[in-house]
């Protein structure tokens, strides 16, 4: 039993970690889209906004067998870290994860992390693993997708009548690629307001978004090769940004997208803005990126509001993910 690092500059063993994702994925999501080559490398160089997760290979008898992830913010909540393990199909219930996930553990609390998160797609398995590791259950989370040609009829009379009636106080900028500097300082407002959206029973500290880490965000999905596209809302008699929505499209893969954040700063709230903006958000998608076929999004299962807003758009859920967490010695 072996357990290396893997790190960008060893490609064979990025490959071998691709390969073992195709697999699980084929049991465990067969509807998603495996990470690729050039993916898993733009995730470990990069992150999500500039902290890149620590990736680790398990094997048994010289063949990889598992692979897991230790990833965490320097910008927030210094005490949490995120823990991942996926183990291949053939090799599994045989003890790989739970010994590669102790490692990871290990890792997380030499780094001073004391609260451990992980997850998985919603199975017998998944929790059972979560109990024997001495995790709880904290937040159910849904995978939907939005196929772009099949958007309901009268979805877009919908958004025209409410950008004309409840939020015709504001107008909506669309952009493509980083905000612009004068719009840098008031989005860390925008940004915050996410921390708005239900968390249920995770316990963390609320996420800080300064200039800087908004910018580690745009350029480290620029690095990995996705083209953010964006609409702000902002208030007309004030010039305040309301709210925003994103969505990001692989340059390798252009036929599909991700939803990233959707968020109303409180103030702005009662005013359709989320409807407003997610359905602008798609008709300019459709203008730039005509070739994007389906979009994800990703929302916690209590978050009632952005789910009508995905029901009304025409989102299907594809799975449900299970969040666990431990708070670490003398916590649960």
């Amino acid at each position: 039993m072996d357990i290396t690092r893997v790190t960008v500059d060893d490609r064979a063993a990025v490959e071998e970690v691709v390969h073992l994702g195709e697999a699980v994925d084929k049991v465990d999501s067969p509807w998603g889209h495996p990470e690729t080559v050039a993916s898993v490398t733009g995730w470990l160089v990069h992150g999500w906004d500039g902290d890149p997760p620590e990736l680790f290979a398990l094997r048994s008898g010289g063949r990889l067998v598992a692979a897991g992830e230790v990833g965490y913010s320097s910008y927030d909540n210094p005490d949490l870290a995120w823990l991942s393990v996926r183990v291949h199909p053939d090799h599994r219930r045989q003890g790989h994860g739970t010994r590669l996930f102790a490692a990871l553990s290990d890792r997380a609390a030499e780094l001073g992390r004391t609260s451990f998160g992980m997850g998985g797609w919603e199975s017998a398995a998944t929790r059972g693993f979560a109990e024997r590791v001495g995790y709880r259950f904290v937040l159910s989370e849904i995978n939907r997708r939005l196929d772009v040609d099949d958007v309901p009829d009268g979805f877009a009379d919908l958004v025209a009548r409410s950008r004309r009636e409840e939020a015709g106080a504001y107008e909506f900028l669309t952009m493509t690629g980083p905000v612009p500097d004068e719009l840098a300082e008031p989005m860390t407002v925008l940004w915050a307001a996410i921390n708005d959206a239900p968390l249920d029973d995770l316990q963390m500290e609320p996420e800080v978004f300064p200039i800087e880490r908004i910018r580690a965000y745009e350029h480290s999905q620029a690095g990995r090769g996705r083209r953010l596209h964006r609409v702000v809302a902002r208030h007309r008699e004030t010039g305040e940004l309301a709210g925003h929505t994103i969505v990001a499209v692989e340059a390798e893969r252009p036929h599909f997208g991700d939803q990233h954040d959707t968020s109303v700063v409180r103030a702005h709230r009662g005013h359709r803005l989320g409807i407003v903006l997610k359905g602008l958000l798609l008709e300019y998608l459709r203008e730039v990126e005509p070739q994007v076929r389906s979009y994800d999004t990703w929302n916690a299962e209590s978050n009632s509001y952005m789910i009508a807003v995905n029901d009304a758009m025409g989102f299907r859920v594809m799975g449900r993910a299970l969040n666990f967490q431990n708070r670490g010695p003398g916590g649960s």
